[in-house]
């Protein structure tokens, strides 16, 4: 007998926080308004904001926002590749921190870091609508939290 465990795109009762970098803020606050607006479109019944600095501290932010009792984050992001190496750096290191925050706490946090060539995919990815990444971000998070709480029979 095989057992299915999945999870719907329903906020209703989750608290969700989104750790935001303000380092190329005219991207990440227009993935920030997608996160919020898709929050209120599942029924998110809390939210918790935290800024900071950059795309490196983001880890450390979404640890603090699972501590504080978030059912599930969304790290927010915008690096914007240049002439040096410091953006691979800035890809791995930020991606690889958020995936172990998520793993140590048991808590979804989905990834909304854009990490792309030039300022002009940054805002595609940033749009209003249905392919913000931070909308689509929080989705992901939710529907993960969800499932995650179905496994041991809640919900």
């Amino acid at each position: 007998m095989s057992r299915e465990i999945s999870g719907d795109p329903v906020g209703e009762g989750l608290h969700v926080g989104l750790a935001v970098a303000t380092w190329n803020q005219a991207v990440t606050d227009r993935l920030l308004a997608g996160a919020e607006t898709r929050c209120e479109r599942l029924g998110v019944s809390e939210v918790t904001i935290l800024r900071v600095p950059g795309a490196l501290e983001l880890p450390l932010a979404a640890q603090a926002l699972i501590e504080a009792g978030c059912d599930a984050v969304v790290a927010i992001g915008a690096v914007i590749k240049g002439d040096t190496d410091h953006y691979d750096t800035v890809v791995r290191e930020s991606s690889s921190g958020i995936s172990r925050v998520a793993l140590d706490a048991g808590v979804p946090v989905a990834n909304a870091i854009l990490a792309v060539h030039d300022v002009a995919q940054a805002l595609e990815r940033s749009e209003e609508g249905r392919g913000n990444r931070g909308g689509e971000a929080v989705e992901a998070a939710v529907t993960t939290a969800v499932a995650l709480s179905r496994v041991g029979g809640s919900l």
